[in-house]
Protein backbone atom coordinates (compact mmCIF):
# COMPACT_ATOMS: atom_id res chain seq x y z
CA UNK A 1 0.00 0.00 0.00
CA UNK A 2 3.03 2.32 0.47
CA UNK A 3 1.81 4.34 2.93
CA UNK A 4 2.84 5.23 6.74
CA UNK A 5 1.23 2.25 8.53
CA UNK A 6 0.08 2.84 12.15
CA UNK A 7 -0.21 -0.75 14.57
CA UNK A 8 -2.76 -1.63 17.01
CA UNK A 9 -2.99 1.03 19.64
CA UNK A 10 -3.31 -2.40 22.31
CA UNK A 11 0.77 -2.63 23.31
CA UNK A 12 0.55 -6.60 23.58
CA UNK A 13 -1.09 -6.46 20.07
CA UNK A 14 1.36 -4.06 18.31
CA UNK A 15 4.82 -5.97 20.39
CA UNK A 16 2.98 -8.97 18.50
CA UNK A 17 2.84 -7.03 15.04
CA UNK A 18 6.71 -5.68 15.36
CA UNK A 19 7.75 -9.51 16.36
CA UNK A 20 6.28 -10.79 13.49
CA UNK A 21 7.69 -8.26 11.16
CA UNK A 22 11.03 -8.50 12.35
CA UNK A 23 11.59 -12.25 11.54
CA UNK A 24 8.85 -12.19 8.66
CA UNK A 25 6.35 -14.37 10.81
CA UNK A 26 9.17 -16.59 12.58
CA UNK A 27 8.31 -15.21 16.07
CA UNK A 28 4.30 -14.20 15.82
CA UNK A 29 3.50 -16.12 13.12
CA UNK A 30 2.48 -18.72 15.77
CA UNK A 31 0.11 -17.00 18.47
CA UNK A 32 0.08 -19.20 21.86
CA UNK A 33 0.24 -22.15 19.20
CA UNK A 34 -2.46 -20.70 16.80
CA UNK A 35 -1.93 -19.59 13.11
CA UNK A 36 -1.68 -15.49 13.10
CA UNK A 37 -0.92 -13.45 10.47
CA UNK A 38 -1.38 -9.31 10.10
CA UNK A 39 -3.98 -7.40 8.66
CA UNK A 40 -4.22 -3.86 7.05
CA UNK A 41 -7.52 -2.09 6.51
CA UNK A 42 -8.11 1.15 6.04
CA UNK A 43 -9.23 3.45 8.81
CA UNK A 44 -12.83 4.33 7.92
CA UNK A 45 -12.91 7.77 9.35
CA UNK A 46 -9.41 8.57 9.63
CA UNK A 47 -8.50 7.20 6.17
CA UNK A 48 -5.32 5.95 7.88
CA UNK A 49 -3.69 2.08 7.17
CA UNK A 50 -3.97 0.22 10.26
CA UNK A 51 -2.64 -3.07 11.05
CA UNK A 52 -3.27 -5.86 13.56
CA UNK A 53 -2.31 -9.19 14.13
CA UNK A 54 -5.62 -12.22 14.17
CA UNK A 55 -5.84 -16.12 14.28
CA UNK A 56 -6.65 -17.51 10.93
CA UNK A 57 -7.71 -20.49 9.81
CA UNK A 58 -8.23 -21.63 5.65
CA UNK A 59 -11.31 -22.68 3.38
CA UNK A 60 -9.08 -23.81 -0.22
CA UNK A 61 -7.34 -20.35 -0.90
CA UNK A 62 -9.35 -18.23 1.38
CA UNK A 63 -8.37 -17.11 4.81
CA UNK A 64 -10.88 -17.05 7.54
CA UNK A 65 -10.75 -14.47 9.79
CA UNK A 66 -13.26 -13.76 13.38
CA UNK A 67 -14.45 -10.51 14.85
CA UNK A 68 -15.09 -11.21 17.67
CA UNK A 69 -13.37 -8.91 19.90
CA UNK A 70 -13.19 -11.25 22.62
CA UNK A 71 -16.98 -11.76 23.21
CA UNK A 72 -17.41 -7.89 23.35
CA UNK A 73 -20.63 -6.26 22.54
CA UNK A 74 -19.05 -4.28 19.65
CA UNK A 75 -17.40 -5.43 16.54
CA UNK A 76 -13.56 -4.59 16.45
CA UNK A 77 -12.27 -1.64 14.95
CA UNK A 78 -10.56 -3.46 11.70
CA UNK A 79 -14.04 -4.85 11.33
CA UNK A 80 -15.79 -2.18 10.69
CA UNK A 81 -12.63 -0.38 8.60
CA UNK A 82 -12.98 -3.97 6.45
CA UNK A 83 -16.34 -3.12 6.27
CA UNK A 84 -16.51 0.11 5.13
CA UNK A 85 -13.13 -0.53 2.48
CA UNK A 86 -12.94 -4.66 1.95
CA UNK A 87 -9.20 -3.93 0.08
CA UNK A 88 -6.94 -4.94 2.11
CA UNK A 89 -3.31 -6.18 2.59
CA UNK A 90 -2.60 -9.84 4.63
CA UNK A 91 0.89 -10.83 5.48
CA UNK A 92 1.32 -14.76 6.43
CA UNK A 93 4.86 -15.41 7.51
CA UNK A 94 6.99 -13.55 4.83
CA UNK A 95 4.30 -13.65 2.21
CA UNK A 96 2.61 -10.09 1.56
CA UNK A 97 -0.60 -10.02 -0.30
CA UNK A 98 -3.61 -8.16 -1.28
CA UNK A 99 -6.97 -9.14 -0.98
CA UNK A 100 -10.41 -8.30 -0.69
CA UNK A 101 -12.64 -9.20 2.48
CA UNK A 102 -15.83 -9.83 2.98
CA UNK A 103 -18.36 -10.88 5.56
CA UNK A 104 -19.93 -14.43 5.47
CA UNK A 105 -23.06 -14.91 4.10
CA UNK A 106 -25.63 -16.34 6.42
CA UNK A 107 -25.82 -19.45 4.20
CA UNK A 108 -21.92 -19.99 4.35
CA UNK A 109 -21.63 -18.63 8.45
CA UNK A 110 -22.66 -22.04 9.90
CA UNK A 111 -20.13 -24.15 7.83
CA UNK A 112 -17.17 -21.15 8.37
CA UNK A 113 -18.01 -20.83 11.79
CA UNK A 114 -17.17 -24.13 12.56
CA UNK A 115 -13.98 -24.19 11.06
CA UNK A 116 -12.79 -21.42 13.20
CA UNK A 117 -14.28 -22.91 16.34
CA UNK A 118 -12.11 -25.90 15.95
CA UNK A 119 -8.83 -23.71 15.10
CA UNK A 120 -9.61 -21.46 17.79
CA UNK A 121 -12.29 -23.28 20.43
CA UNK A 122 -12.45 -19.81 22.33
CA UNK A 123 -14.71 -18.36 19.77
CA UNK A 124 -17.51 -20.20 20.61
CA UNK A 125 -17.21 -19.07 24.24
CA UNK A 126 -17.14 -15.76 23.08
CA UNK A 127 -20.47 -16.41 20.97
CA UNK A 128 -22.22 -16.65 24.49
CA UNK A 129 -20.64 -14.15 25.70
CA UNK A 130 -22.39 -11.49 23.59
CA UNK A 131 -25.41 -10.79 21.97
CA UNK A 132 -24.14 -10.06 18.52
CA UNK A 133 -23.49 -12.64 16.21
CA UNK A 134 -19.82 -12.60 15.84
CA UNK A 135 -18.50 -12.48 12.03
CA UNK A 136 -16.80 -14.76 10.04
CA UNK A 137 -14.29 -12.80 7.29
CA UNK A 138 -13.81 -14.14 4.27
CA UNK A 139 -10.25 -12.78 2.89
CA UNK A 140 -9.64 -13.60 -1.04
CA UNK A 141 -6.34 -12.98 -2.56
CA UNK A 142 -6.90 -10.15 -5.65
Amino acid sequence: MGETIQDSPVEWVASHVRRYLETDGADGGKFHGYDSLLLTTRGRRSGTLRRTALIYGRDGDRYLLVASNGGAARHPAWYLNLCADPQVEVQVGAEKFRGTARTATAEERPGLWQVMTEVFPTYARYQKETEREIPVVVVERV
